[in-house]
């Protein structure tokens, strides 16, 4: 390949986005990025969009180094033995080494009705279109959003804040991921702006129609505009190309994010499941894994033995309305703690990490290698000592 090695980066999002850019630290490296969209989405910020306050995109070009081509066209197959990568548009691309990083989406409701009509938010497409249809609706229409995990909670509240009658639909725990004490100060917030919540027994969705939502304690809703933020599900390109996935669709790796059927394929972001001991998806665990994916291609080219990945979590972050927010710290195993800052320095905070996150990027574009540190959790190496994770090695 005169001398060059052909690298592929599947997916552009803030794992994706980063490794093509850390790859480019070679000069024998010719780093290719496929991506359905001409531009990069800031995925942290579609209930910005859904609200009105945001488009949620930016220009490639910011956050990706000059040396990486980009292909606006989807990965449909991966050929292991040919190396080479089906398109949608009918050509191929050929490759050395792929980073996977096709991240994540909305899980495909199973609820009789949900499909046909609620409307998802979990990418650009998505979450235009219910800025459409909100749009469309009248001002006093009532708005249901199911889901009580932070895309679910912010939606709610971009939402009220604009003015919207919403009713956000738990089906379980409201804030599962939230100390208690976080938990009682953000549902005092969406009391606030006039959010209902339902949460707890009986508050589960069994059925969505074009004008109600059904619980599961025979509770009828009325809902002019259903907005569906539950569950999480992953594109099923690893399994549709014979790679072995866990049982979410994730590429099954090592602890140096290789696949254990293919050292020629590694994975990055909410689409990687190392050890089967998976994080959370989450663009805080993308940056982190996707330079370190990169690394350990760049590992396997030099002939060298890759480092097991190292990443871990600081804190959770929401925003309650454009101007107040919460900043919840965790244990690097992301589990919550006490210490939390809310209302308007919440929000600032909030503001200042989403910010941060572009900015990672951009350094990463302008100076690959530019992260040279990473979050350590001790706890997931405890679990790994101890035989709780698969610890899959790559053939």
């Amino acid at each position: 390949m005169n001398g060059t090695t052909e690298v592929v980066v599947i997916g552009g999002g803030y794992a994706g986005a980063m490794a093509a850019s850390r790859l480019t630290r070679r000069e024998d490296v010719t780093v290719t990025l496929v991506n359905p969209r001409p531009h990069f989405v800031d995925r942290i910020r579609l209930h910005q969009l859904v609200g009105g306050t945001h488009d949620a995109v930016a220009d490639f070009e910011k956050v990706l180094a000059g040396r990486v081509r980009l292909v606006v066209d989807t990965v449909t197959r991966i050929d292991t033995a040919g190396r080479r990568l089906a398109l949608a548009s009918g050509d191929t691309l050929g490759y050395d080494h792929v980073v996977y990083a096709v991240g994540s989406g909305g899980a495909d409701p199973d609820v009789p009705g949900a499909a046909e009509f609620a409307h998802p938010i979990a990418t650009l497409e998505d979450a235009r279109g219910v800025r459409s249809v909100l749009d469309a609706a009248p001002a006093t229409a009532g708005v249901t959003v199911v889901g009580a995990g932070p895309t679910g909670i912010e939606a709610a509240a971009e939402l009220a804040e604009r003015g919207r009658a919403v009713t956000l639909v738990c089906g379980g725990v409201f804030g599962p991921g939230l100390h208690p004490r976080s938990r009682r100060a953000v549902a005092g917030r969406l009391d606030a702006l006039g959010v209902t919540v339902l949460a707890g027994p009986g508050a589960r969705v069994t059925a969505v129609t074009r004008d109600s939502v059904r619980l599961d304690d025979d509770r009828v809703l009325p809902s002019d505009v259903t907005v569906w933020t539950a569950g999480f599900g992953v594109p099923d390109l690893a399994a549709r190309s014979g790679l072995s996935t866990d049982a979410l669709g994730r590429l099954r790796t090592d602890e140096t994010l290789t696949s254990v059927d293919d050292p020629r394929v590694v994975a990055a972001g909410d689409s990687a499941a190392p050890s089967d001991l998976p994080y959370r998806m989450s663009c805080q665990a993308a940056v982190q894994l996707g330079p370190q994916a990169a690394e350990t291609v760049l590992g396997h080219i030099a002939g060298e033995r890759p480092a097991p990945v190292t990443a871990g979590f600081n804190g959770l972050c929401l925003s309650l309305g454009r101007r107040t927010g919460l900043f919840q710290a965790t244990r690097r195993n992301d589990a919550p703690t006490r210490f939390s800052v809310g209302g308007r320095p919440g929000g600032r905070v909030k503001e200042i990490i989403c910010r941060g996150i572009l900015w990672q990027l951009t350094q990463e574009a302008r100076k690959p290698g530019a992260r040279s540190w990473w979050t350590r959790d001790g706890e997931r190496e405890a679990l790994l000592r101890e035989g709780h994770g698969a610890a899959p090695t790559a053939r």
